[in-house]
């Protein structure tokens, strides 16, 4: 892997397609922009219409010539994931992007129910991926990049408490989700490979510590001003930017090479730097917990991979 690969580096996406989940702000957005400048056809796939459409308008100033579109999906709710795989309207999914995400709010639940951050950055990409799975198996050399977290290294899932019931911790509790996150690329690519042979490529990123709004909305949201202002002078002073922190992920959907169950982050102590292959803790290996969470995730969702990987 070069250690000066860039978005310059991405080949050629003429008559690709992809989905980005979280595109209208930070990583996703600068991960479709450089997608759409590529020419592939990039569907922004974003909980709020409103802020969806805005992200398109500023990405078509930015690219004049880029084809995107804007797809409603709320993570938090299951029936919006299944409306948005039953609406995807194209014979190809050449690239699904699970970025989207939630970072350690206060206790709340989706509306299946879900701990927040269980339920949108781990339970609602497994169900997107699986809903998608017929049209990304169709599609020669399709691949999936979950957007994982150096922050997995806080906390293994639990199993007998998958949704933080007895105790909440919010950096734990998001800690679990990005490890669910990598337990999921395992599995998906266990699975795939076993069932079809070498084709799907499910691969993980992340981006180091680069400065978003994703470090800022829980406090804010929550009113506690302190805490944003700490945020704030923190990406600041120690962040990668955005642009920056989206090539981890640019690397893995599209570098030539990228192999399942690879891990790319930023090169300098997963921090900050080019896409590099980045330590991952070895609980996401566990071949055995990725199968419990597989098979809870399937129950809790209802979304089941196996007969569409078998053929059926």
């Amino acid at each position: 892997m070069s250690s000066g690969w860039s978005s310059g580096d991405i080949p050629d996406l003429a008559g690709r397609v992809a989905v980005v989940t979280g595109a209208n702000s930070g990583l996703g957005y600068v991960t479709a922009r450089e997608l759409a400048r590529k020419g592939a056809r990039v569907v922004l796939a974003c909980r709020n219409e409103r802020r969806g459409n805005a992200a398109g308008d500023r990405m078509a100033a930015e690219v004049p010539d880029a084809r995107i579109e804007f797809g409603r999906l709320d993570l938090g709710d299951l029936a919006s994931v299944r409306d948005f795989a039953a609406s995807f309207g194209y014979d190809r999914l050449d690239l699904l992007v699970n970025n989207a995400g939630v970072m350690a709010p206060p206790y709340g639940t989706t509306a299946d129910g879900f701990e927040t951050q269980f339920g949108v950055n781990h339970l609602g990409h497994f169900a997107l991926t699986g809903l998608l799975l017929p049209v990304l198996l169709r599609t020669p050399g399709a691949r999936v990049v979950t957007v994982s977290s150096m922050m997995h290294v806080l906390a293994n899932v639990d199993l007998g408490d998958l949704d933080s019931r007895r105790r909440y911790r919010r950096w734990v509790a998001y800690g679990r989700s990005k490890s669910a996150n990598l337990l999921f690329v395992h599995e998906l690519a266990r699975r795939a490979d076993a069932a079809r042979g070498p084709g799907l490529v499910a691969a993980a990123a992340h981006p180091g510590y680069a400065a978003t709004n994703l470090q800022t909305a829980g406090p804010r949201a929550e009113g506690r001003r302190a805490a944003e202002r700490a945020m704030t002078a923190a990406n600041l002073v120690f962040a990668q930017s955005a642009e920056a922190g989206a090539l981890p992920t640019l690397y893995a959907a599209t570098a030539p090479g990228v192999r399942s169950d690879s891990f790319t982050g930023p090169a300098v102590a997963m921090w900050r730097g080019a896409p590099a292959p980045s330590w991952r803790a070895p609980w996401t290996r566990d071949d055995t917990i990725a199968r419990r969470l597989w098979d809870a995730s399937e129950r809790l969702t209802g979304v089941s991979y196996d007969a569409v990987l078998k053929g059926a």
